[in-house]
Parts: structure tokens; C-alpha cells; sequence
């Protein structure tokens, strides 16, 4: 299974980020940051398919699991990620057949945050998202990262997640 991890963050050596690279290097996956993109945001005039969306969005289908990390700003998704998210609105307006294929995927959240718990409000974004595009979730992954992120601290945690969204393959 080929892992994608679309990160949505405004530090890119930030906990979020330390977490995806952590987390690619246990899955070989791939991170996308999607800083590296320009990104308009949604509009229903669609005016906006001069920017990088659609090219991105074709890579990003390309991967079997599509692993969503936000770090949690104000008890929501970045907005970089929230910008991503709305976007994808194109998959069923004027990108149909790229839509469809959303069915065939999985699809699991990496987030980081201070507070000891994700707030229950954070995950339904995503979790609902995937449900209107028919994918399957896996589940999310939070580390609480009051200062810095430290890996060895999250060991544990992240190996029982790769096991929770592979269940078929071996992480190693």
C-alpha cells in the first residue's frame, strides 16, 4: 500500500511536521507539503484552476492511503489544510472522475496540539470529509507536543497507528 502524507502546516520543521517525518520514515511514505503549492482558495465560479490544485490533487491519487496532518490552531485544522480540504469541493463540482476515485481510498489524520487530548471537534472535519467522499477512515493519531516534538516520546503510539492503518503489511 502506497502512504501519502499531505501535511498542512504554517511551520515546516514544526511538531506536525517532525511527526510526518517520523511517521514516513516507519511507512516509507511520501509527505506533501502542501506550503509548497499554490493554492487558491474554493470558488463557485471557478475561477481559480490556473493554481496548483488539480496537478496536485492527480499526484496525490496516485497513492492507495492519504494520511491527512494538521497541527490543531484554534481547535480546527490549519488553515492551509482547511483551504486543501474546502478545495476538494472541486472533486464533485467540475473534477468528477477524479471524485470518484476518492472510493477506492483510505484515509487516517496526524495531528499534534499542547493540550493532553485532541479537542473532540477536530477530528469530525476530516472524519465526516472522508465519509461524503465514500473513503475509509483509519483513525487519527494526536501527540501533545507542549514545547517540542520528541520522537522517542511518541514511539510507541505511532508504531500501534501504523499497525491501526496497515493492517494488512508490515510497517518495517
Amino acid at each position: 500500500m502506497k502512504s501519502v502524507i499531505i501535511l498542512g502546516s504554517s511551520r515546516r520543521q514544526g511538531n506536525t511536521a517532525q511527526l510526518a517525518q517520523h511517521l514516513a520514515s516507519e511507512m516509507n511514505a511520501e509527505i506533501v507539503d502542501l506550503a509548497s503549492y499554490h493554492i487558491q482558495p474554493y470558488d463557485y465560479e471557478h475561477n481559480n484552476q490556473s493554481d496548483d490544485f488539480a496537478s496536485l490533487m492527480e499526484h496525490i491519487l496516485s497513492f492507495d492511503h492519504l494520511i491527512f496532518a494538521s497541527p490543531i490552531y484554534w481547535y480546527s485544522a490549519s488553515a492551509t489544510m482547511k483551504l486543501f480540504l474546502d478545495r476538494m469541493c472541486d472533486l464533485i463540482e467540475i473534477d468528477k472522475k477524479r471524485g470518484r476515485s476518492l472510493k477506492q481510498k483510505t484515509a487516517s489524520v496526524i495531528s499534534t496540539g499542547a493540550a493532553q487530548e485532541a479537542v473532540s471537534c477536530f477530528e469530525p472535519v476530516f472524519s465526516l470529509t472522508f465519509d461524503y467522499f465514500n473513503m475509509q477512515y483509519n483513525g487519527m493519531l494526536y501527540c501533545c507536543c507542549p514545547q517540542v516534538y520528541h520522537k522517542d516520546e511518541h514511539d510507541k503510539k505511532l508504531s500501534v497507528f501504523v499497525r491501526n492503518i496497515t493492517p494488512n503489511t508490515n510497517p518495517s
